[in-house]
C-alpha cells in the first residue's frame, strides 16, 4: 500500500486547491494524480476547517451536505451569511469533497438545514467571535461596543474588515458547539425569499451536471448484468465485442462483466455484442403474493415503539372492533437521469466524481473494497440526477472503480435506464396490520399496529455495492447481512393518544430486492397506514375526521398545525363518506392526514380534494392544501419548492408507481412500464406556512410526502366510501375496491 499523502489541507488550500469545483481544472487534477495529492485526515475542531475568509473578504464554506435540487446550497448560504454578518452574495460553498469538507453525515432525512445547518451556522457564529476578538484590540474598543455590516467591524470611530484581519490571523480556533447565535430578531437574510443560486447555470445550460463532466484521457465503460438477479456467470465470448471502433478491453471478474471502450458509444455497442451464459436463478415470488411472503419470512428481531396500557385486553372488552391491513409496493427511485460517475484508480490512490449524496460514506465502502485506507480515496461531488434515497449514484462509481482498477487509466460509466430501474436498490414491499376498538362513546379505546421491515444488521447504513458483490461471486439481495432500509420503523407509533396501545415492528431477515431508502422511508408508510386506519375508525364513530383527530391530539402545535390547514381549505366539518358526492360517473371527496415526522419534528397536515370516476377507476387529485411547521423557515420559497415537490413525487408513487418482476428479475425497466406521473396530473398545490423563528429549523421536504397517500386514501373513501388499503391506487384496484362495496 502507499504512503499517505503528506501536504496539508492549508497548504493545498494556498495553491488554489478549493478550486477543485471548478471543471476548467479537471486535466490538471487527473495529472495530480500521478504526484502527491493531500488526501490526509482532517480534525474538524477548529473552525478553520469549515469556512475560510479570503483577501477580498469572500467567505468559502466547507459543507459534506450536498445540494441535490433541493435548494439547500441556498439555505446554507442564506444561514452562513447572516450569522457571519456579512452579504450573501459574499458566500460561496464547496460541497462534499471528501477532502476538503467534514464529514457530517449523508445528505439525507430532510436533516440538512436541521443538523448540518446548525453546524455551519455555529461556525460562522465561532468566526465572527473570534474576528470581534482581533478586531477589539486592532481597535482598541470593547467587543461589546463593536458593530458587524457587511464584514466591516467598526468601532470608536474606526473600521476594520473581515479581509484585513485574516490576512494576518488564521481562523485557527476551537469549534464551539455552545457558541451563542444570532438572536431572530436581528436576521437579515434568513427568512428572506432569495433566488437560488443554482438555478440560472441551469436555465441557461451553463451549469456541469456529472453527466456532462470529462477528464482528460478517460475512457467510457458499461457493464453487462447478469440475465437473472442471483445468477453465476458461466462463460464469456467477447469475439463479437472486439471488432467494435474504439473497443479497449472487457473486464472480467467473479460474476462482474464489463467492457470498456474509447467512446460512449463503442462501450454501448461493445456491451450489446458480448454473449454471456449465465446460470438459471428463479427465486423471487410471485408479485400478488409478495405481501405474504413478507409476513412469513424469518423474522429477525422484534421492537415496540409504544406500549401503554393492555390494548389486547381492551380489544376484547371493546364496544366496537375494526381490522384492517395496508400494503405499500416495491418502488424504484426513478431518477431522470440514469446514474453516472468517473473514477481514476492509481496503484495507492483513487480519484472519484460522483453524484452520490453520501460521499464520505462511499469513500469508505469504496476503499474498504479496494482494500485500501478511506484517506487514499478522494471524492469529488457533482450534482446529477435527483436521487432522494440511495439510488444508482455509489453503485455506477464503484463500476467506475472496477473498470478503471483493471485499465489503469480514468473510466467514466453511465448506466442505462434498464440499469437505473432493474439494478438499483428498491424501497422494500411493506405491510402492516391494525386493530383498533371504540368505547360507547365513540373514542378510541385501543390501538394495535404491527408492521414488518427489512433487519438492519447493528448500526450500519452501508447499502452493498453492486459491483463488490459480483466481483465476489454474490447479488447484493436477500442475505440478512445485507439488508439496509434505514430506520422504517420512525412513525410506527401514532401521534394521539389513546388509553390502551401497542406499536410493534417485526424486523425481516430478507426482502425480494436490495432494500435502501427512498425518500421518507417507512415513515411514509406508517403514516399511510396509521392515517388511513384513524379515518376508518372517525367513521365507525361517525365524526367528523378532523374533529376526531383533535379530540385524541395532546399537542397544541400540532393542533395548531391542523386548524390552520383546514381553515385555509375551507373544511366543512361532517363524517364521512359524503353523502352528496355526486350521482354520476364522476365523484368528488376529501380526506386529511397529519404526521408529526418522526414522531420529533415537524408538522404537516393534508387536506387532499380528488375526483373519482366509478366507471373506469380512475382517480385524479385536484387540489391538496399543506398545513406546515417545520419551525424557523430559512427561504420561505425554498419550502414551499420542496412541499410543491413532495406533493407531486408521492402523488406519482401512490396512483402510479410499482416495481414488477418475474421470478428471475424485474420486468419494469423502462418509463412504458414504469411511468411516473404526468405535468396534465398535478394537483393545485395551496401551502399555509407556519413560520417560527424563535424556534429550532427542522426538515421541510421528506415530511410532506409523509402525508400524501393517506390523504388521497380518505379522499377516495369521502368520495365512494371504497377503502384503497393496497397502494399504487391504479384504476383496476379503485374498481376492484368499488366492487366490494
Amino acid at each position: 500500500m502507499g504512503a499517505a499523502f503528506a501536504v496539508t489541507r492549508r497548504q493545498f488550500l494556498k495553491t488554489g486547491g478549493a478550486l477543485v469545483v471548478g471543471f476548467s481544472l479537471a486535466d490538471s487534477i487527473a495529472e495530480a494524480m500521478g504526484h502527491s495529492m493531500p488526501f490526509v485526515p482532517r480534525d474538524f475542531k477548529s473552525v478553520d476547517a469549515w469556512l475560510a475568509i479570503d483577501g477580498n473578504g469572500r467567505v468559502t464554506v466547507y459543507s459534506g451536505h450536498v445540494e441535490l435540487g433541493t435548494g439547500v446550497e441556498t439555505a446554507l448560504t442564506q444561514m452562513v451569511a447572516d450569522e457571519l454578518d456579512v452579504p450573501f452574495t459574499a458566500v460561496s460553498i464547496i460541497q462534499g469533497d471528501t477532502l476538503l469538507t467534514p464529514d457530517q453525515g449523508p445528505t439525507w432525512g430532510s436533516l440538512t438545514i436541521q443538523v448540518a445547518g446548525l453546524q455551519l451556522r455555529k461556525a460562522a457564529a465561532c468566526a465572527k467571535r473570534a474576528l470581534l476578538a482581533l478586531a477589539s484590540k486592532e481597535l482598541s474598543a470593547a467587543s461589546s461596543n463593536l458593530e458587524i455590516e457587511n464584514g466591516v467591524i467598526s468601532g470608536a470611530g474606526k473600521h476594520i474588515t473581515y479581509a484585513s484581519l485574516t490576512k494576518r490571523h488564521a481562523l485557527e480556533v476551537p469549534f464551539d458547539e455552545k457558541v451563542e447565535l444570532k438572536k431572530p430578531d436581528a436576521f437579515r437574510i434568513v427568512g428572506k425569499p432569495i433566488a437560488r443560486v443554482d438555478i440560472p447555470g441551469k436555465v441557461t445550460g451553463e451549469f456541469i451536471y456529472m453527466h456532462d463532466f470529462e477528464v482528460r484521457g478517460m475512457l467510457h465503460g458499461r457493464v453487462v448484468r447478469p440475465a437473472a438477479m442471483q445468477a453465476k456467470l458461466e462463460s464469456v465470448d467477447d469475439v463479437a465485442a472486439q471488432k467494435i471502433s474504439g473497443f479497449v478491453a472487457t473486464v472480467v471478474k467473479g460474476n462482474f462483466v464489463g467492457v470498456v471502450a474509447a467512446t460512449e458509444w463503442g462501450a454501448i455497442k461493445a456491451m450489446e455484442a458480448i454473449r454471456c451464459k449465465w446460470s438459471d436463478w428463479s427465486g423471487l415470488p410471485a408479485m400478488d403474493q409478495v405481501y405474504a411472503s413478507v409476513k412469513k419470512t424469518r423474522v429477525e428481531q422484534t421492537i415496540t415503539p409504544m406500549k401503554e396500557g393492555d390494548a389486547a385486553s381492551a380489544l376484547d372488552s371493546a364496544a366496537k372492533r375494526l381490522k384492517a391491513t395496508y400494503e405499500y409496493p416495491v418502488q424504484t427511485h426513478g431518477s431522470i437521469g440514469p446514474s453516472c460517475s468517473i473514477a481514476d484508480v492509481r496503484h495507492d490512490r483513487v480519484l472519484i466524481w460522483s453524484a452520490s449524496q453520501s460521499t464520505h460514506w462511499t469513500q469508505r465502502q469504496i476503499a474498504k473494497m479496494l482494500g485500501m485506507h478511506p484517506e487514499q480515496v478522494r471524492i469529488i461531488y457533482l450534482e446529477g440526477a435527483g436521487c432522494y434515497g440511495r439510488n444508482g449514484h455509489e453503485d455506477a462509481t464503484a463500476d467506475a472503480v472496477v473498470l478503471s482498477q483493471a485499465i489503469g487509466r480514468p473510466v467514466r460509466v453511465q448506466w442505462t435506464r434498464q440499469d437505473e430501474h432493474g439494478w438499483d436498490p428498491k424501497a422494500p414491499p411493506y405491510v402492516a396490520d391494525l386493530e383498533g376498538a371504540l368505547d360507547a362513546d365513540g373514542n378510541v379505546l385501543a390501538w394495535n399496529f404491527a408492521a414488518w421491515l427489512p433487519f438492519r444488521i447493528g448500526g450500519t447504513v452501508d447499502v452493498p455495492l453492486l459491483a463488490q458483490d459480483l466481483v465476489q461471486g454474490d447479488v447484493a439481495v436477500q442475505a440478512s447481512d445485507n439488508m439496509n432500509a434505514g430506520t422504517m420503523e420512525s412513525d410506527a407509533k401514532p401521534p394521539y393518544r389513546f388509553p390502551n396501545v401497542l406499536s410493534t415492528v417485526h424486523r425481516v431477515a430478507s426482502t425480494p430486492f436490495r432494500p435502501s431508502w427512498l425518500r421518507s422511508p417507512g415513515r411514509m408508510q406508517n403514516t399511510y397506514a396509521n392515517e388511513c386506519f384513524m379515518d376508518e375508525l372517525a367513521a365507525a364513530a361517525g365524526a367528523d375526521p378532523v374533529a376526531f383527530r383533535l379530540k385524541h391530539l395532546k399537542d397544541d402545535r400540532g393542533a395548531h398545525c391542523i386548524t390552520t390547514c383546514v381553515k385555509a381549505a375551507g373544511w366543512q366539518a361532517r363524517p364521512s363518506p359524503n353523502k352528496d358526492a355526486g350521482t354520476g360517473d364522476v365523484v368528488s371527496g376529501r380526506g386529511f392526514a397529519y404526521v408529526f415526522y418522526d414522531n420529533a419534528r415537524t408538522y404537516v397536515s393534508a387536506v387532499c380534494e380528488v375526483e373519482v370516476n366509478r366507471k373506469d377507476g380512475h382517480v385524479r387529485a385536484t387540489r391538496f392544501v399543506i398545513g406546515h411547521d417545520c419551525g424557523l423557515v430559512i427561504n420561505p420559497d425554498g419550502v414551499r419548492a420542496q412541499i410543491e415537490g413532495g406533493i407531486i413525487q408521492t402523488l406519482s408513487r401512490t396512483l402510479i408507481e410499482e416495481v414488477k418482476w418475474d421470478a428471475s428479475r424485474v420486468t419494469s425497466v423502462d418509463w412504458a412500464s414504469y411511468p411516473i406521473l404526468a405535468f396534465d396530473a398535478v394537483p393545485k398545490i395551496e401551502i399555509a406556512l407556519i413560520d417560527r423563528p424563535d424556534q429550532p429549523a427542522w426538515g421541510a421536504g421528506e415530511p410532506i410526502c409523509a402525508v400524501v397517500p393517506s390523504a388521497l386514501a380518505n379522499a377516495i373513501f369521502d368520495a365512494t366510501g371504497a377503502r384503497m388499503r393496497t397502494a399504487p391506487y391504479t384504476p383496476d384496484r379503485v374498481k376492484a375496491a368499488l366492487a366490494r362495496l
